[in-house]
């Protein structure tokens, strides 16, 4: 598969003594043990250059060649084969991406559920002037489509950090389904865009923003935490232009951090219960568990180079290990989180064991059993009983 996508990006056009398998696997390495810098990943890969070897015969690089092959390597490589990665373990495991759908995801819905968002990837100001976006900051964003069923990307967008989020609306929406819901943060309302979600026959909800001006056509009947519950059209003449139709807005309180406010949100599904909009909108929560386990838990903040391309190729690396921890958990029927899972993988990179057999006997409480790789792992060579 990477021989294939280097070939056709013209990524191997560029390699000498520094092949693109190599540099997938450095990339890799370099996430899975929170590398600091450029030094940091060559001199351990170097010093394990003979267990590197045995992974299909990569290589470790030099200082120079990784920080040259991030700059002038075409990053659209890597991007393609987190795709191919996921479409291929998709297809051939089809329970893989369902069992992993999000715990607080409402079941009541048959169709596909997604949520849209994006994460600001705070950068070096001084030295990143293609990242510029303020004065003295620079940033990168990931603009994401999260597929609530399975709990992994459907759809990215990585760029300077310059561009609004609502500027990438369509991109991210362009390949929903007529049924399937939407479900986006304030930042995402424009009505423009909203109206052509609507003619798709997508459903989508929302939160209002607080200066939307609407004329109420029609008020239903509300009950327990909901404070209204209108069928409404818009006022203002440009807004009314992109939107003609009408939409649903409903009140409701929500406890949020111990305490109960009022929350305002829009759809445009007329037959929905007020509180599965309601259920729906709290769901959109699970794409900042995945940013928190992207950003924290892969420690996405040391870059290994300041171009535009070296921070493509990492942050598409990130979600191609993201994926492989994934995989691997579904796999061994891991029980626990996916921090504990990525911290014990990076103790135990370099020891050569069958990984799926120690994740399904790893446990610390209750009535798992301790790791346990072999018998005779537990005596010194040679007195074993």
């Amino acid at each position: 598969m990477v021989r294939n996508l280097a070939s056709e990006y013209g990524v191997d056009k560029k390699c000498r003594t520094f092949s693109v398998w190599s540099h997938v696997v450095s990339l890799l390495y370099a996430q899975l043990t929170h590398s600091i810098g450029l030094n940091d990943v060559c001199d351990a890969l170097r010093h394990h250059s003979a267990k590197l070897f045995a992974i299909r015969g990569a290589t470790p690089p030099s200082r120079n060649g990784l920080s040259n092959a991030n700059k002038t390597r075409d990053a659209d490589m890597m991007e393609a084969l987190f795709w191919k990665m996921l479409t291929h373990l998709q297809h051939q495991f089809p329970q893989f991406g369902p069992a992993g759908s999000y715990s607080k995801l409402p079941r009541r819905f048959k169709k596909a559920i997604y949520s849209i968002d994006s994460s600001t990837i705070t950068l070096v100001a001084n030295c990143m002037d293609w990242a510029k976006h303020r004065r003295r900051k620079a940033a990168a964003k990931l603009h994401l489509r999260l597929n609530l069923q399975t709990f992994l990307p459907s759809f990215a967008v990585i760029e300077e950090g310059s561009h609004h989020d609502s500027s990438r609306m369509m991109a991210l929406c362009a390949g929903l389904q007529a049924g399937e819901i939407a479900v986006f943060d304030k930042a995402y309302v424009h009505f423009k865009h909203l109206f052509s979600l609507t003619e798709m026959g997508v459903f989508w909800v929302t939160r209002a923003k607080d200066n939307m001006c609407y004329h109420v056509c029609k008020k239903r009947q509300v009950s327990g935490s909901i404070v209204r519950d209108d069928e409404i059209t818009l006022k203002t003449k440009s807004s009314k232009e992109h939107y003609p139709q009408r939409m649903r807005r409903v009140v409701a309180r929500v406890e949020v951090n111990g305490k109960f406010v009022e929350m305002v949100f829009i759809t445009n599904n007329m037959d929905w219960a007020a509180s599965s909009i309601c259920d729906l909108y709290q769901s959109r929560w699970a794409i900042e568990v995945f940013f928190k386990q992207i950003k924290q838990t892969l420690q996405i903040c040391d870059f290994l180079g300041h171009s535009k391309q070296a921070i493509r190729w990492q942050l598409w690396s990130a979600l191609l290990l993201y994926l492989l921890l994934r995989f691997q958990a579904w796999s061994s029927d891991w029980p626990h989180s996916f921090a504990r899972l990525f911290t014990m993988i990076r103790g135990l990179v370099w020891d050569r064991f069958d990984l799926s057999d120690t994740l399904r006997f790893y446990g610390t409480a209750g009535d798992r059993w301790r790791m346990c790789i072999q018998p005779q792992t537990a005596y010194l060579p040679g007195f074993a009983p």
